[in-house]
């Protein structure tokens, strides 16, 4: 079985449920008709994707911090898988300085936590550990990171998820054979948009908010680069790799690469003039900001062939279609009723996987 259907009626953890990806995938597999399960500690913004659709309605919520491992232990035998996606993180470069030992134990501890609660597992149980793109050491060359180049990072954020892919690596090679119940797959990606982020100096977040108040955008860093993606993009990467894994296990402990085309790296400028393109007035200015001392790349690039060979997944929308779609999320939130907003994001996730399914992508048919 290589489609979605393989999710229907299945127990599913999502770590980080309450999170801008994690309330997207919890959406997208109870859509399929999973179980799901979700573990946070909290709503990390105020609005949310995960309040603004209603996502308690169809996940059952578990407030748990997975730097508690017993508290992680018990629930996951309590639940007893098929399938655990791990997001749950301290994503943001700029709070990694402000509270590095935060973002450390939650990163690599929380995810070692992670590892421990599936050793204890007596089921058959897919893994998908998602770490970032950042947990590559940023050179800032031209051509595409692939899953074999040096791990590392000058910030703490990024040298944490560094830190916890030798962890999982470690793991694998010394817990989980390959002959074992539980089969473990790790997905980069990173620098997603789309509706319902909310999360602090973030671009597009930024922009709506303000663009919303009828206020001006100012932006810092205008001609940084980065490979946008919509946030569905990455989570059927996920999806596909879980599916893949099920069925074939000699993908256990592999890594895979989830981003657009190598062509498809746009400036931070480019993407909020496109922005402003569907939204009504709207207005920005380029305000580059004082010298902070923290370190801020200005380019990254992922390699995606080995998803592309392996999965047969790639990008089912270009960057007009993924920068519309986002403005069109946070239009329909800001000007029409609040209890429409889960039938946004379901038209969304069904009109991401037609889009999927005319372009022959393997996990959408």
């Amino acid at each position: 079985m290589n489609s979605l259907s393989i999710f229907s009626s299945k127990r599913v953890i999502v770590t980080g449920h309450t999170g801008f990806k994690g309330s997207w995938l919890s959406l997208w597999l109870a859509k399929l008709g999973a179980d799901v399960h979700g573990i946070s500690l909290d709503i990390p913004s105020r609005p949310s994707h995960f309040e603004a659709a209603n996502l308690t309605s169809v996940v059952e919520n578990h407030h748990l911090d997975i730097r508690d491992k017993e508290g992680l232990r018990k629930l996951f035998l309590m639940i007893q898988p098929d399938f655990v996606f791990h997001l749950a993180a301290q994503a943001l470069v700029r709070r990694s300085y402000e509270n590095s030992v935060d973002t450390w134990q939650t990163n690599t501890i929380g995810t070692i936590h992670i590892l421990e609660a599936l050793r204890e597992l007596q089921n058959p149980c897919v893994a998908i550990l998602i770490t970032s793109d950042k947990c590559y050491n940023n050179v800032e060359w031209v051509w595409g990171y692939r899953e074999t180049d040096v791990l590392g990072g000058p910030d703490p954020y990024s040298a944490s998820k560094g830190a916890a892919e030798m962890a999982i690596r470690s793991y694998v090679d010394s817990f989980f054979p390959v002959q074992g119940l539980v089969r473990i797959g790790v997905g980069r990606a990173g620098n997603v948009i789309g509706g319902g982020d909310w999360a602090e100096d973030r671009i597009v977040p930024d922009c709506m908010r303000a663009w919303s108040e009828k206020r001006r955008v100012t932006l810092r860093n205008s001609l940084s680069t980065r490979p946008w993606q919509h946030v569905l993009e990455p989570l059927s990467g996920y999806l596909s790799l879980a599916i893949a894994l099920k069925g074939n296990a000699s993908l256990h402990g592999e890594t895979f690469n989830f981003g657009p085309p190598s062509y498809q790296n746009h400036s931070v400028g480019e993407l909020v003039d496109l922005m402003a393109k569907h939204w009504a007035n709207a207005s920005w200015e380029d305000a580059p900001s004082k010298e902070d001392g923290h370190h801020e790349a200005n380019l990254l690039k992922l390699n995606c062939d080995k998803a592309l060979h392996y999965l047969k997944w790639w990008s089912a929308w270009d960057f007009q279609d993924t920068v519309r779609e986002t403005v069109v999320w946070y239009r329909n939130y800001y000007e029409q009723p609040k209890e429409s907003i889960i039938d946004i994001s379901l038209e969304q996730i069904e009109q991401f996987r037609r889009t999927a399914e005319s372009k022959g992508i393997l996990w959408a048919q």
